[in-house]
């Protein structure tokens, strides 16, 4: 056997941490050589988008099932640490590895790192080749009729729905031959990617099970109960209608390919409507990613450069208002409260408390995408960027500014019997439904017999609606005046 078929191929692991339908694993397993399966934690590479402690959290036990995984194959994950180049690098020296294969990334620090990874190794005479393991559809590949990528999603939907071919997803395999050697691999643990001090994250294990594994059941779970419901209950936050997918999917323990395959065998079961409502919140993820690569300055800059204008308000007490679930709107502080315990919040409540901080507050969307990417565990920089964009009216196919969420009103259409805000703010949980989203309405009298003194142990509203809606209104109309 020649030398080339005896060195092994490096299998960098990214953001698809599972063995199943998995192309750049597939690809090197098929090659009858042996497999180094490698993690690099680089902290450098992402600049001001390091990741944030809840997906450090996720990430320390998604390498851990991932490792196991391996280990019943046969192999082992080697975990490195630093600029991912240059350990890339130097593992090849250690190895003499001939080849390295991964599955792409679509943030613009990972395209710009892989392309100079990509040419310095092939000048080297390495084989280099990388795989599609995320997405339905490349984002270079979805033009209009222009031949320019789309900038409202409908259109984008529709075009990648009808070229979709799903296919059946590869199969994990069974066994991966190991190289003669190992190399010396850092210890997981030492890393400290999980909470010190104040475990904030106690919580968060009762709730998720990071992991392929986990992904599986969660799809299981959704599509045995909560899919029937989803097209017109997916904005309910107190029912568990959603999916949960998202940060198995970031974190690529699962890929959109096999969610559309199981959801299609089942959908008999589900129906037509639900089942598509679904599959287009699968195409906004794809549709944010090619916004992502097609416009990379959309994490930190106005996709639409008139609100580069806009009189943001620096409130650093009313952000941390926000931030901690103490601005005295019960919908607003539920979610905010929801976030800092389980690292998730409910799409529709995001909305809710993504357009009060911009539009109630009038607080820049930036501040608010900061606090999101640290908080939680599915921080997506494409989907985080294209959806603050998309309430704050700046971005892409983006609603009007002047759609002002009236956090009361969303409180009683999706929450209509308190669960949702009953759970996370208990301190006002003996309201009745008339005050529950709207206390400070509430008389002395019903405040007192509800255990509540406003002010001190509930806030009263940080901001008037009205007057807040009128000031965005005006800052926005003089936004378009000057444009």
């Amino acid at each position: 056997m020649s030398s080339t078929l005896t060195t092994p191929i490096i299998v960098w692991f990214r953001q698809d941490l599972r063995l199943t339908d998995n192309p750049a694993l597939d690809a090197a397993a098929k090659s009858g050589q042996p497999i180094l399966p490698v993690y690099i934690l680089d902290d450098e590479t992402p600049g001001d988008w390091k990741m944030g402690g809840a997906s450090r959290w996720w990430l320390h036990h998604s390498l851990n099932a991932l490792s196991k995984a391996l280990e019943g194959t046969g192999s082992k994950l080697l975990l490195l640490q630093g600029q991912a180049d240059l350990v890339l690098k130097n593992l090849v020296e250690k190895t003499g590895a001939k080849a390295v294969f991964w599955n792409r990334c679509y943030e613009p620090f990972h395209t710009a790192r892989d392309a100079h990874i990509k040419t310095t190794f092939a000048h080297d005479g390495l084989e280099v080749r990388s795989f599609n393991a995320a997405l339905l559809a490349e984002p270079w590949s979805v033009r209009n009729k222009s031949g320019e990528p789309f900038k409202v999603f409908s259109p984008f939907w529709r075009s990648v729905r009808a070229d979709l071919k799903t296919g059946l997803p590869l199969k994990a395999p069974e066994k991966l031959l190991a190289p003669n050697e190992w190399p010396e691999s850092d210890a997981l643990a030492s890393w400290d990617l999980l909470p010190t001090q104040l475990n904030w994250a106690k919580e968060f294990g009762t709730i998720w099970t990071p992991g392929e594994s986990g992904a599986g059941d969660q799809l299981k779970e959704f599509l045995e109960s909560g899919a029937r419901h989803y097209a017109d209950g997916r904005d309910r936050p107190d029912k568990l209608y959603t999916s949960g997918l998202s940060p198995h999917l970031h974190f690529g323990e699962i890929s959109p390919r096999q969610i559309l395959s199981a959801t299609e065998t089942v959908r008999d079961e589900v129906g037509d409507k639900n089942t598509e409502k679904f599959f287009s919140e699968i195409g906004w993820r794809e549709f944010s990613y090619g916004l992502l690569f097609n416009f990379p300055d959309l994490p930190h800059a106005n996709y639409q450069k008139r609100f580069d204008r806009f009189p943001w308000r620096k409130d650093v007490t009313a952000l941390n208002n926000w931030k901690r679930g103490q601005t005295g709107y019960p919908i607003v502080d539920a979610g905010m409260r929801e976030l800092w315990a389980t690292g998730y919040m409910h799409n529709r409540v995001r909305m809710i408390t993504a357009s009060f901080l911009i539009k109630h507050l009038m607080i820049d969307w930036r501040d608010g995408e900061k606090w999101f990417w640290d908080t939680l565990v599915d921080a997506d920089l494409a989907n985080n960027a294209a959806s603050w964009q998309w309430v704050a009216g700046s971005g892409a196919d983006a609603a009007p500014y002047f759609r002002i969420f009236n956090p009361i009103i969303q409180g009683e259409k999706f929450d209509p019997n308190g669960d949702y805000v009953r759970k996370w703010v208990p301190e006002i949980s003996r309201l009745s439904n008339k005050y529950i989203n709207k206390p400070w309405e509430a008389g002395p009298l019903v405040l007192r017999e509800a255990g509540i003194d406003l002010g001190k142990t509930y806030p009263k509203p940080i901001v008037d609606h009205k007057a807040a809606r009128d000031r965005a209104l005006d800052a926005f109309k003089n936004l378009k005046e000057i444009a």
